[in-house]
């Protein structure tokens, strides 16, 4: 995007702060010296963004919103740490989004084309897909991983290093603290799985097919004979051309801290 940048007198640009073309920096917004905003970012007013942060090009951030300021862990020692956010977000009011520490990673990334609303936290460390929806007031710890278009529902939380899979759905109010896989709906103020976050894949244009080949997977995975991974292995093998349950059982087959949300 290009065009004439437009910072109100009464922003604060630190010098070092480096502002793409056509940005927008509304009334008292505060900029550091390591932020850098990529070509038309809009800051709306009362905006922080702080420490060593990127944000790419296109994403507006809405009043009050604190980007990049130290995060909220107590063996955080000051080290130099870092905040990237990608194109086209949408940040609302109050949202916050932390650094990374160097026992994490040093780095909190946000994809593209996210919408991050009200309240909303993301703690350090936190790696944040692409066309993910996370409402009002949705608490993210630190060290998550949000897979593509998953959507969290209004006031509901992730614990500490757990995973969510693509294109999951959590209901409101749920509680995550077990990994959820790819398309997976979890409901109840302890997260349980509910079954498929299939109204997601149709919206997104998934084929009936395999829809019904994810379904198939589903039950054998969640209620076969054996170990969970042992099922996993042999989905693996017997449905090797299923896109949606290759994502499945690589997501569980996959390396984690936490075990895994199941059906009650």
């Amino acid at each position: 995007m290009s065009g004439e940048t437009v910072i109100h007198p009464t922003a604060v640009i630190s010098e070092g702060a480096r502002i793409g073309a056509g940005c927008r920096i509304g009334p008292y917004c505060v900029v550091g010296p390591e932020v850098s905003l990529a070509d038309g970012v809009v800051l709306d007013n009362h905006v922080s963004v702080t420490g060593w942060t990127q944000i790419g090009d296109g994403t507006r951030i809405w009043p009050f919103a604190s980007i990049g300021s130290e995060p909220q862990d107590l063996k955080f020692r000051g080290e130099h740490t870092k905040v990237e956010i990608g194109a086209r977000n949408n940040i609302r009011e109050y949202a916050t989004i932390n650094p990374g520490t160097d026992g994490g990673g040093g780095v909190t990334r946000v994809g593209d084309d996210n919408l991050i609303m009200m309240h909303v936290h993301i703690a350090h460390d936190c790696q944040i897909g692409n066309g993910i929806v996370l409402a009002n007031a949705v608490q993210i710890a630190g060290h998550v991983v949000i897979g593509d278009n998953a959507v969290l529902g209004g006031q509901s939380g992730v614990h500490q290093f757990c995973r969510v899979g693509k294109g999951a759905m959590i209901g409101a109010g749920a509680v995550v603290v077990n990994d959820v896989i790819p398309y997976g709906s979890v409901i109840s103020p302890r997260g349980t799985l509910g079954g498929l976050n299939l109204l997601g894949l149709k919206r997104r244009g998934a084929e009936k097919a395999a829809m019904n080949g994810l379904r198939h997977a589903y039950r054998q995975l969640f209620s076969g004979e054996g170990a969970l991974l042992e099922r996993a292995r042999q989905l693996a093998e017997e449905t090797p051309d299923n896109p949606l349950v290759q994502d499945v059982l690589e997501f569980v087959l996959a390396n984690s801290d936490r075990s895994f949300c199941t059906p009650e």
